[in-house]
């Protein structure tokens, strides 16, 4: 056991891509939970020392969704009994970032049901970014509002967002048992549009929807094509009134190897703790902060989080520190690892293959 775990964080050290035979592996539960546990806390560690990055979320526009996603509270056909208003106004969205800025957090994050935005919505969108920068023009503004058509993403980054979220949620296999109203492609298609716009590009997962082993590395690797700058964890809330209300399997310790598996993956790459962690993790939280480096402070989308004074003291008393507005997060870019090409075609050299 010890000779794997070294080697994968070797692997993981040098930013090598793990084998999938060694994803399974940690997956599977034959290892030791605080040994993966530390193990993954040298990788992190090593990008991320002991800050923790705080995100805060703003839900714009609640519920009335009209996709089908089973996980979600929010979606067509719900009877989960959860908050239902249409579009929150720039200056109270911007009092309510204002506040969590204030509580440590260094990133907020614009969220706003439905398929996707329309061109009045990324007006209101950038009406909002511009009170929340009037009053905060440091903190990073997220912003997350479905798929994306074209010039959206440029628009967005030109009124001063700093990153777009749009999660995969799961693998491109099982996708249609999860949502029939779009498409596993749909999401990374929009993804790709908002990197390509110069948006940092956020996309995740949730987990504790019936997915195997298997489904979670397929997942975990398609994210990583997309070469995202942070990838929410989160564990499913199962909502009365959803399809998926009755999905209580994850336990304290599965949720902790998804996120060894996600920190192995993502070395350098900011893995953030989002919905769920209380309710799954629950007193294994704490240990959690050696595996992600970011985690939401406060409330979700339509659900109650930790008390934010309860996050900041956990983190403190894990030995943990609050990453701060001026802090860098994620490592400098490695330039080096990119070698221009210099034979084969179109040079006197013999190809490399």
């Amino acid at each position: 056991m010890a000779d794997f775990l070294e080697d994968l964080t070797r692997r993981a050290l040098a930013r090598e891509p793990i084998p999938r035979d060694a994803a399974l592996r940690v997956l599977a539960g034959g290892d030791e939970l605080l040994d993966v546990v530390a193990a993954g806390f040298r990788v992190r560690r090593e990008f991320f020392g002991r800050r923790v990055k705080l995100n805060t979320i703003i839900n714009l526009k609640s519920g009335m969704c009209p996709e089908d996603c089973g996980y979600c509270s929010q979606r067509l056909g719900s009877e989960a009994d959860v908050l239902k208003y249409s579009w929150v106004a720039p200056d109270e969205a911007a009092s309510i970032a204002d506040r969590a800025v204030r509580a440590g957090a260094k990133r907020v994050c614009l969220v706003a049901s439905g398929r996707g935005p329309g061109e009045r919505d990324i007006t209101r969108v950038e009406r909002t970014i511009d009170a929340i920068k009037a009053d905060q023009p440091d903190v990073e503004v997220c912003v997350c509002l479905g798929l994306l058509s074209d010039g959206q993403a440029d628009r967005l980054l030109a009124a001063g967002a700093h990153a777009y979220s749009h999660n995969l949620n799961t693998s491109e296999a099982r996708y249609r048992d999860i949502c029939s109203t779009h498409t596993f492609a749909d999401r990374v298609d929009t993804v790709e549009r908002a990197a390509a716009a110069g948006l940092s590009p956020c996309s995740g997962a949730i987990f504790g929807m019936g997915e195997s082993d298997e489904d979670v590395l397929d997942l975990a690797f398609a994210l990583r094509d997309l070469d995202p700058d942070s990838v929410p964890v989160n564990f499913l809330i199962p909502f009365a009134g959803t399809p998926l209300q009755g999905r209580w399997e994850l336990t304290p310790e599965r949720c902790l190897r998804i996120l060894a598996v996600f920190r192995f993956v993502f070395p350098d790459v900011e893995v953030r703790l989002a919905g769920g962690r209380e309710i799954h993790l629950r007193s294994l939280q704490p240990l959690a902060l050696h595996l992600a480096n970011s985690i939401f402070l406060g409330d979700y989308l339509t659900s109650e989080g930790q008390p934010g004074a309860d996050d900041r003291q956990m983190i403190a008393d894990a030995g943990f520190t609050i990453e701060g507005l001026d802090e860098q997060t994620l490592p400098d870019a490695r330039h080096d690892l990119v070698v221009v090409r210099r034979r084969g075609a179109g040079t006197d050299l013999p190809a490399n293959a």
